[in-house]
């Protein structure tokens, strides 16, 4: 196997980062950098810039906007993103609910919604968990009830991120209660502005206000909004799962971080020594840093062996770069945590960033670094959590 880079993939990585260099707007650049959340215009002024490069939904076949990469210019792209820093469109459209319709969906449905999402014109949102129904998924209790050409929707989703932002919800609905779990579940695409639901923002233990419960009390929802067949649900769901594959470790992501941990530990003085010229603490940054080589290599095998995968499968290797892609995110924050050191604050909303006239107890860019550190306790949690990775590397690739 070969994980060198041709000279081909090394000219496009090339072409990545002068595009980012030319058409990132700055603010957004500086924010992301400080770990600072964007509004919702900012990043759809960028989702637009994409777009109109071709790059908005470059995973997707070249008949619906996709660009026709292969595996290892779809691996360089995410990175190149990660490291810059800078987001790709929100993935719930492009990543998730896109190839699901493309896929699955009927010939209005694509022609709809898919040019919309691709020009984020619609902000999706995921309602699959439920209070009851987190890891068993399948235990769902949200029901669809068919009224002529409608479905009458009644139940509860929760956790669900950025709802405060969607246009449009692709729900996972119990249409059968009659038959085993798996079997009487339904796909449905759900206008967030249809009279009947509500939705109530859950504050985070980093102050912030990312997910959402989300309540449907009699919606009633256009049977044309029905993805696929009724009752096939549950598989839908498994194929869009099965598409998160390259960029689940986060490998960039973490890479931009010990970058700006070391940038940070250089500004800072732990009596008359640089805390980065402090032994231990060289140390703590050099094992993430093994660990993180270690992941990418990893990961780029997993890249390598796509092409050899059955289409809308998961590579079961992927199981080993959520696990490791979740403690090496976690372990970066804790370098930055260390870092700010007694400057830590609590969250502060850009408004009040902005709004107030009191002075910043530390520098500028030590604001943000305790929320990210806080927000970084989900990552080994939500996408499947650790317990539930452990198992599919038990079972699908130790054989136990």
């Amino acid at each position: 196997m070969d994980l060198a880079f041709t000279n081909e993939e090394h000219a496009f990585r090339e072409e990545v980062r002068q595009f980012l260099r030319d058409r990132v707007p700055p603010e957004m650049h500086r924010k992301l950098i400080e770990s600072r959340n964007l509004s919702r215009d900012e990043m759809v002024a960028w989702a637009r810039i994409l777009n109109k490069k071709g790059w908005a939904v470059p995973h997707w076949p070249k008949e619906h906007g996709g660009a026709g990469w292969t595996p290892v210019q779809h691996y360089i792209f995410g990175e190149e993103l990660q490291m810059y820093p800078v987001r790709d469109l929100p993935d719930f459209g492009t990543s998730l609910v896109g190839p699901v319709i493309y896929t699955f969906g009927n010939e209005a449905q694509k022609k709809y919604f898919l040019p919309r999402i691709a020009n984020a014109e619609d902000w999706w949102c995921q309602g699959f968990s439920e209070p009851g129904a987190g890891s068993d998924l399948a235990s769902l209790q949200t029901r669809a009830v068919r009224d002529g050409d409608h479905y009458v929707v009644n139940g509860q989703k929760i956790w669900t991120t950025l709802a405060q932002y969607a246009d449009w919800i692709f729900c996972l609905v119990r249409t059968n209660p009659g038959v085993k779990k798996q079997l009487g579940i339904s796909f449905l695409l759900i206008d967030m502005k249809s009279p009947g639901i509500t939705v109530r923002p859950i504050q985070l233990i980093d102050g912030g206000y990312e997910v959402n419960e989300i309540f449907f009390d009699d919606v009633r929802v256009p049977a044309e909004n029905l993805v696929g067949e009724e009752d096939k649900g549950w598989d839908y769901a498994k194929f869009l799962l099965g598409n998160e594959r390259f960029s689940i470790a986060s490998v960039g992501t973490s890479k931009e971080r010990i970058l700006r941990v070391k940038e940070l530990a250089a500004k800072c003085r732990v009596g008359e020594e640089r805390l980065i010229d402090r032994a231990t603490f060289r140390e703590k940054v050099a094992a993430v840093e093994i660990q993180l080589k270690a992941l990418e290599v990893t990961q780029l095998r997993v890249v390598t062996n796509a092409s050899k995968e059955q289409k809308g499968r998961q590579d079961p290797a992927s199981a080993i770069l959520k696990l490791k892609g979740s403690e090496i995110q976690q372990a970066t924050a804790d370098l930055l945590l260390e870092v700010v050191g007694p400057y830590t604050l609590p969250y502060v909303s850009e408004e009040d960033l902005e709004s107030g006239n009191e002075p910043p107890i530390g520098p500028d860019w030590a604001a943000a670094i305790a929320p990210a550190y806080f927000n970084a306790r989900k990552v080994s949690i939500y996408g499947g959590s650790d317990e539930i990775q452990k198992n599919i590397i038990a079972k699908a690739i130790l054989g136990l």
